[in-house]
Formats: structure tokens, C-alpha cells, sequence
């Protein structure tokens, strides 16, 4: 229980013991457990999509029109919207656990209900409380995510996830394809057992979650520093014993100032008083992309069955492509936002797929669209909009002040999503409803106009943040009172105070912080330049359409992940001089690389050869190198 506490603030390195942990089983159960939220969203929004056209028709079991499935969808949305701002701030009063599991009790109990839909009002009613359960997942799950991995490995571990609700709406669809299929399921059945999938995948992951601990980071803010320390000391006997690693010491203690929830109408007095410009820009931007997804995604079976004549069965491969095609844009285009820029990227995609969804809307009016072409204009559309409505996400993370990131990404996503996502299921629903293409174009207008607003609010009113710390594009609300109130600024620098060190630690420090930098400036000019600035890649901040609350992978996380990988670098060396010319995978064997985290041993391996630090011999033999230094050979083992 809370105790009642005078002190405001307290020095503690559970952090730091956190951050220091090595990559093991418990990771995995976190990332597994807690991360797989977002394919039961793109599974959820896909299946819908999916299975509209097969529960419009004569004997599915439930007499439903086009019209109702985009009323569904659009309650769906306002669920999720609700559900993101109640338990986003119980989530911040009551605990990450607690909240995480009450939400997916709300989002299984719900999808199972929606399985025996017999009328409208039930299914408008489920899908209303389904919402209301992925909505209160996000603040939950996002911010257990980003206390409980360590720092190093955070920003990989986001984007990979992020990615997952294309995995989740890739798989509804052929889920859907199969049971679909008339001559295994019959028509009032097969939809049914869609809705079921969710549930068994829901509770497969409420059973991973029981083994989630509660954050200590939140522990400690709440002044619950002795239950902190007791789970802390709980996961590091349990990653020892997983892994048979002895941890370092921690290498950094921190001051936290205990607080106070922030709410709602605080957040909003900050970022509309102080941030008006930005605020703006962030509504323009939630509410173009929420319009247009929310109605052609919930809407696209009705709209290709009862426009274009495509079979309810057939449908769900329609959906399959599409899931791609979306995933491939936000895969190619993403990379383009941290090196081209923020404002081109960000307006040329809104704008982009502004004008192709124009011109689809003027060739569909004009009835001069055949099912083919139709799709080809639509996905094209989808490609560009895809990086568009995570950019919405991306800048709304990037913006706002360190103290109230993740509300406002909550608040922006529930207003923009509110004032787009639920108009456009509603309005999209009627007018397929209603089987004038006139009225179905002027569908498509509306949402070609929604981004075409967020394209030109973005040249206006953009914020060039690519390359730029948090820190710098948003001054964290603390830096601001300690300016303002000089007696402050001792408790300020107190929180930003490493451990003491010896000469000897601090000059080790400095050639390593000399290191990172060098490196990070190669870095940077290898992404901005030449080939390397248009490659293919996700970029540095990846988000899923239906996401909400992630901030993004602060400067603070990035500082960690480069000491991180300095070290790393320093024991592939250490472990070829000792070896001698050793083959890649006796190599990380050796040094210890599958405890470092996904991906890492690997780039840790590629600095090391780019740096000169170890010489590849072979295609999977690496040895010391021929020469001492530090001369860079580009493209080494790229």
C-alpha cells in the first residue's frame, strides 16, 4: 500500500539495475506477453473489414446492412477512444498490471459476445466494449513496455512491435479466407468463428501476462520505493538464473521526484497555451488519417461486394493484399522521415494520397472502375497513407514536452480519432448503404480532403525534428521551472547526477563518449547521403495506424543503446585477440552476444569490422585485424 511520504524526492539505481539486466527469457515473456496487443488490434480491425460482406447477406444469422457495419465500426472507434482516456489516467493512478489485465478481460469477455451477435443493438453493443478494451490497452501496455526492457534494446523492441498490428491484420485475412469458405463453414457459422479467434489469442497472452511484474519505475514515482526494490530483486534472480549471467553493478543512480497524476485539462491548458501551433498541427494530422482509414478499412468488404460484385469469401484476399501492400509503404517510405525530413515526408504522403484518393472518388462517380483498377488506385493510396497516419503518431511524440508525451498522444489520438475515425465509418457505411456511386465518391472526396488538410498543416505548421534531441525540439516542463524558479535548479541537476567515478572512470568516459560521437556522425552521414538516404527501412520511429501512447525512443534511450554498443564493440575485440580467427558463431558464443538482445551481437560485429577493431576473414570467419587503428573502411560487411 501507499505510505504517506514528506520527501519529494528519491535517489535510487533501480533504473539502472533495470537497464543493466542482460537480454534473457523474461524479455521475451515482456515482449510476448505485452506487446502482442497490437496484432489482436490489426487482427480486430481486419476481421471486421473481412467478414462485413458475408454478415449482410441472407442467412448469416444476423440481419445487418452495409449501414450498420460502418454504425459498428464507428462505435468501435469511440470505444476505443473512451477506453484510451479512462484508463489512461487509472492507468497512471492504479498500475500498469492491474490495468493491463482488466483491459484484456474487457477485450476478451467482448469478442466472445460479439461471436453470438443475433441483432444489431448486441452487435453495436460488443463492438462498442471491444473498443473500449484495445483503446485501455495502449496507455497500459505501452508505458510497461518502455519501463521494463532495457534502454539499449527499447527502440528496436518498439518498432518491432509497432509493426506487429500488420502481422495481426495480414493473418485476420486469411484467417478470414479460410473460414469464409462455404464448403467448410456454413454462412452463419464461419463469421462467428472469426470473432472466436481473437478470444483464443487473447487468452493465450492473459495467460503470459499473470507473469508480468508491476513497473518498478511506477512504484518508485508513487513512493513505493521497498515494493520496487522487492520485484526488481525478484526479476534479477530470475534473469541469473535464466541466462547463468552475473550482473555488473549498476552504473548510475538517478534522483525521481515523486508526483502527482497530471490531468486532462492540465494537458490540454499546456499544449494548447503554450504549444497552439503544435496542437494544431497534431489534430490536422490524427483526424485526416483517422477519417480515411477508419472508413475504408472497416468498410472495404461492403464497399467490393456490393459496388463491384466480389463474393464474401473472395473478400478477405482483397483485405490480404491490402494489409501488405499498407505494410510495405510504411517498410519502404519510413527510413525517408529521418533522413529526407520530417516536413517534406510528411506532407508529400498526406498530399500524395489526397490526390490519388481524388481521382479514384472522380473515376468511381463517373462509373469507369472495374474491380482491378479500383484496387490498384486504392492500395497505391494506402501506400502513401500508411507512412502518413504513423507520422501523425511520430509527431505528436516528438512535439510535446517529456512530462506529458504520453497523455497528449492519448488526447490527440482520442479527439482526432473521435472527429475522424467515427465519421468516417458512419458516413462511408450509409453511402455504400445507399448503392449511389455518387454519394460513394463524395465518400472518397471527404477523405481526400481530410488529408489534404493535414498535408497543408504540416507545410505550415511542420516541426523539422529530424536528428534533433527531444529535449531540444520540446524542453522538458522541469528544465522550464528550474529556469523560472533558481531554487529549483539544485533539484534539477540533483536528478541528472551519475554515480561518483574515479579520474580513471571519467577518462575511460570521455574516450568512449568520443567514440560514440564519431560514430553517430558517420552515421548520420551515411543516412542523409548518397543511396543510403532512400534505402528501404522502417527509420528510427515506426508506428501502426492503430497505435496510441508509445513516446518514441528518446535521445536518453539512444545515449544508452550507443554506450551499450560501445561495449559490445569492445568485447568482439577483446574475444578475437584472445581467439584468434574464429568462426561468427564460436565468436558470440564467446562474448556473450545472445544475452545482449535481438539483433545486437550482429551490429555490434559490424561496427567492430567497419572500425578496423577486428578484420573479416571470410564470409563467416573473422580474426584480428592486420594493423592497430581506428580507419574506417566503408562498407564492410554491409
Amino acid at each position: 500500500m501507499d505510505a504517506p511520504r514528506s520527501e519529494t524526492t528519491l535517489r535510487t539505481a533501480l533504473p539502472a539495475r533495470l537497464d543493466r539486466l542482460p537480454w534473457s527469457p523474461f524479455h521475451w515473456r515482456i515482449v510476448i506477453g505485452l506487446g502482442s496487443v497490437w496484432i489482436l488490434d490489426g487482427l480486430e480491425v481486419t476481421i471486421v473489414g473481412a467478414v462485413a460482406s458475408r454478415m449482410i447477406e441472407p442467412g448469416s444469422g444476423i440481419t445487418l446492412t452495409a449501414a450498420d457495419i460502418g454504425t459498428g465500426a464507428a462505435l468501435y472507434v469511440a470505444g476505443a477512444c473512451l477506453g484510451a482516456l479512462f484508463f489512461g489516467q487509472l492507468t497512471d493512478r492504479l498500475g500498469r498490471k492491474k490495468l493491463f489485465m482488466v483491459t484484456l478481460g474487457v477485450y476478451l469477455v467482448a469478442t466472445v459476445l460479439t461471436a453470438f451477435a443475433f441483432a444489431p443493438w448486441y452487435f453495436f453493443l460488443c463492438r462498442f466494449f471491444t473498443g473500449v478494451g484495445i483503446g485501455g490497452e495502449y496507455s497500459a501496455i505501452n508505458s510497461a513496455i518502455d519501463e521494463l526492457i532495457p534502454a539499449r534494446n527499447r527502440g528496436q523492441v518498439d518498432l518491432a512491435i509497432n509493426g506487429s498490428f500488420w502481422v495481426g491484420s495480414g493473418l485476420g485475412a486469411l484467417v478470414s479466407l479460410l473460414l469464409l469458405d462455404a464448403s467448410l463453414f456454413a454462412p452463419s457459422i464461419g463469421w462467428r468463428i472469426a470473432f472466436g479467434l481473437g478470444f483464443v489469442i487473447g487468452l493465450g497472452i492473459l495467460l503470459v501476462r499473470r507473469h508480468v511484474p508491476e513497473s518498478p519505475r511506477w512504484l518508485l514515482l508513487r513512493g513505493r520505493a521497498g515494493d520496487a526494490e522487492r520485484i526488481v530483486e525478484q526479476i534479477e534472480e530470475d534473469v541469473r538464473a535464466e541466462t547463468g549471467v552475473e550482473l555488473p553493478p549498476p552504473s548510475y543512480e538517478i534522483v525521481i521526484r515523486l508526483r502527482q497524476n497530471i490531468r486532462y485539462r492540465d494537458l490540454v491548458a499546456i499544449a494548447f497555451r503554450r504549444y497552439p501551433n503544435r496542437a494544431v498541427l497534431g489534430l490536422a494530422l490524427f483526424i485526416g488519417q483517422a477519417f480515411l482509414y477508419n472508413a475504408v478499412v472497416f468498410d472495404l468488404g461492403t464497399l467490393l461486394s456490393g459496388v463491384f460484385g466480389v463474393s464474401s469469401s473472395a473478400v478477405p484476399a482483397y483485405m490480404a493484399v491490402f494489409a501488405a501492400c499498407n505494410f510495405l509503404g510504411l517498410l519502404l517510405l519510413g527510413r525517408l522521415f529521418d533522413t529526407v525530413g520530417r516536413i517534406p515526408m510528411i506532407a508529400g504522403t498526406y498530399l500524395g494520397s489526397a490526390v490519388l484518393v481524388a481521382g479514384l472518388g472522380v473515376l468511381l462517380r463517373d462509373g469507369r472502375l472495374t474491380t482491378t483498377w479500383f484496387m490498384v488506385l486504392l492500395l497505391a493510396s494506402f501506400f502513401l497513407a500508411s507512412a502518413g497516419a504513423s507520422s501523425a503518431y511520430l509527431t505528436v511524440s516528438e512535439v510535446f514536452p517529456l512530462e506529458i508525451r504520453g497523455l497528449a498522444i492519448a488526447l490527440f489520438y482520442a479527439v482526432g480519432t473521435a472527429v475522424g475515425g467515427i465519421a468516417g465509418p458512419l458516413l462511408f457505411g450509409n453511402f455504400i448503404h445507399s448503392g449511389d456511386l455518387r454519394l460513394i465518391a463524395l465518400g472518397f472526396f471527404i477523405g481526400a480532403g481530410a488529408m489534404a488538410v493535414g498535408g497543408l498543416t504540416e507545410l505550415a505548421l511542420g516541426v523539422r525534428a529530424e536528428g534533433r534531441s527531444l529535449e531540444n525540439i520540446a524542453t522538458p516542463l522541469t528544465a522550464e521551472e528550474a529556469d523560472a524558479d533558481p531554487q529549483q535548479q539544485g533539484a534539477i541537476q540533483a536528478a541528472r547526477e551519475p554515480a561518483r567515478t574515479s579520474e580513471e572512470e571519467h577518462r575511460a568516459a570521455r574516450e568512449r563518449n568520443m567514440r560514440i560521437l564519431r560514430r553517430a556522425a558517420e552515421r548520420a552521414t551515411d543516412e542523409r547521403h548518397g543511396l543510403r538516404a532512400v534505402r528501404p527501412g522502417p527509420g528510427f520511429a515506426f508506428y501502426s495506424p492503430g497505435q496510441i501512447g508509445t513516446a518514441g525512443t528518446t535521445s536518453r534511450w539512444a545515449a544508452a543503446s550507443d554506450e551499450a554498443m560501445d561495449r559490445e564493440i569492445a568485447v568482439i575485440e577483446g574475444a578475437v585477440e584472445r581467439l584468434g580467427p574464429t568462426r561468427r558463431g564460436a565468436l558470440a558464443g564467446y562474448a556473450g552476444g545472445r544475452f545482449w538482445g535481438p539483433g545486437r551481437f550482429r551490429r555490434a560485429l559490424r561496427h567492430a569490422v567497419d572500425e578496423g577493431r577486428v578484420q573479416r576473414l571470410s564470409r563467416d570467419s573473422y580474426g584480428p585485424p592486420r594493423g592497430r587503428g581506428t580507419t574506417r573502411r566503408a562498407g564492410a560487411d554491409r
